[in-house]
C-alpha cells in the first residue's frame, strides 16, 4: 500500500512540475527572403542557410514570398509567434518602404530584432554601349556632360519608384544639377533588359546583377556607388573618385540583413547573431558573396541598428528633396 501511495505522489510530483524547456532551435527554421528567387536577397539567403544549419543543428528553409517590393513577405514574419522564422530584410523593406508607404503593415522598429547584416550591395552606373559611344561618353564626366548640354535627353530607367536604384539616381541627378527622365519598371532585371536592348540609355544597377553583363560588353560601367572600390571590379572607380567635387561623400549602395520577430526571446537572439556573424567569418561563405559583388560585412544587432538608424535620416532626405511618391 506504501508502495502505491509513492507512486502515486510521484505522479502527481511529475504532474505538478514545470515541463523542461526544449532546447532552441526545436523543428527547422523558415528563412523568408521578401523577393522573387534569383535576386540577391535571396541568393544571399541560400548561400547562408547552410552555415546557419551546422551551427544550429536544424535545416533551415529558405522561402520567397515575394510581393509589394518586400512588404508581403516582412509583414508575415513581423507577425510570426512560432519562434522559428526569420527574416532575410533590407534596404527597402526596412529603410526605403518606411519612408515611402502609408500603410505598411509592419513596423520595422517595433515589428524586428535586427540579428546581422550580412553584405553591403554596391550599385553600378551603366549606360548602354552604343548610346555612350554615340555621346562620346567614355568616364562618368563626360555623362555629366552630356546631360548637362541636353536636358532630358538621357532616360534612366530604375527597378521601380522608390526602388534603391531610383534613389540612387535621384541623389546622383541632385548632386551633379543634371535632369534626366525617369522611367521606372517593375523589376530591376526588367530595366536591365531594356538598357542593353537600347531602349533606355543608362541605370543604376546592382553590381551582383550587372556583373555577368559588364563582364560581356553589354554593358557599360562608370562607377560603383559604394565608398570603396568593389573586389569584383578593381580597376573601376567609385563615384566620388570619378565625379570629383560635385559627387565627394556619394555613397548608395544597398544592403542585406538578417532579422527576427522582436518577440523572439532574448538567449535565442544571442546565439542567432553568434552563429549568423561566426558563419560570415569563415573564408568559404565570404569568398561566395563576395564572387557575386557583394561586401560582406558581419555585423552585430546593436551595431547594425544603429546603421539602419543613419541610413533612414540619409534617405528620408533624398525622399525629401526629390519629391518621390509610393502609394503601396
Amino acid at each position: 500500500m506504501s508502495a502505491l501511495l509513492q507512486r502515486r505522489g510521484l505522479l502527481l510530483w511529475l504532474a505538478a512540475s514545470p515541463v523542461h524547456a526544449q532546447p532552441w532551435p526545436a523543428r527547422p527554421l523558415r528563412l523568408v527572403v521578401p523577393y522573387a528567387a534569383g535576386g540577391v536577397s535571396d541568393v544571399a539567403a541560400r548561400l547562408l542557410a547552410p552555415e546557419l544549419q551546422r551551427r544550429l543543428g536544424q535545416p533551415v528553409v529558405v522561402d520567397n514570398q515575394p510581393g509589394a517590393d518586400g512588404n508581403i513577405g516582412s509583414a508575415e514574419v513581423a507577425s510570426a509567434s512560432d519562434g522559428h522564422t526569420l527574416l532575410m530584410g533590407s534596404a527597402g523593406t526596412h529603410v526605403i518602404n518606411p519612408l515611402l508607404s502609408r500603410r505598411l503593415p509592419y513596423d520595422p522598429v517595433k515589428d524586428f530584432a535586427p540579428v546581422c547584416l550580412v553584405a553591403t550591395v554596391p550599385l553600378v552606373l551603366v549606360m548602354n554601349p552604343a548610346v555612350a559611344l554615340a555621346l562620346g561618353v567614355r568616364k562618368l564626366p563626360d555623362l555629366v556632360q552630356a546631360a548637362t548640354a541636353q536636358p532630358g535627353r538621357l532616360h534612366i530607367a530604375s527597378g521601380g519608384n522608390g526602388n534603391p536604384s531610383h534613389l540612387a539616381g535621384e541623389l546622383f541627378k541632385r548632386l551633379t544639377h543634371t535632369y534626366m527622365l525617369h522611367f521606372p519598371y517593375r523589376s530591376t532585371a526588367s530595366a536591365q533588359q531594356d538598357v542593353i536592348a537600347g531602349n533606355m540609355d543608362l541605370m543604376f544597377d546592382t553590381l551582383p546583377g550587372a556583373l555577368p553583363q559588364i563582364r560581356a560588353g553589354k554593358l557599360l560601367a562608370l562607377g560603383v556607388t559604394s565608398a570603396r572600390r568593389s573586389p569584383s571590379l578593381p580597376e573601376l572607380p567609385t563615384l566620388e573618385e570619378a565625379g570629383g567635387a560635385a559627387l565627394k561623400g556619394y555613397e548608395a549602395s544597398s544592403w542585406i540583413g538578417l532579422f527576427a520577430p522582436s518577440s523572439q526571446p532574448a538567449d535565442q537572439l544571442a546565439r542567432l547573431q553568434r552563429d549568423s556573424v561566426a558563419s560570415l567569418a569563415g573564408t568559404g561563405l565570404r569568398e561566395r558573396l563576395s564572387g557575386r559583388g557583394m561586401l560582406v560585412q558581419g555585423l552585430g544587432g546593436a551595431g547594425f541598428a544603429a546603421l539602419m538608424a543613419a541610413e533612414t535620416e540619409k534617405w528620408a532626405r533624398v525622399v525629401q528633396l526629390s519629391g518621390v511618391k509610393v502609394d503601396r
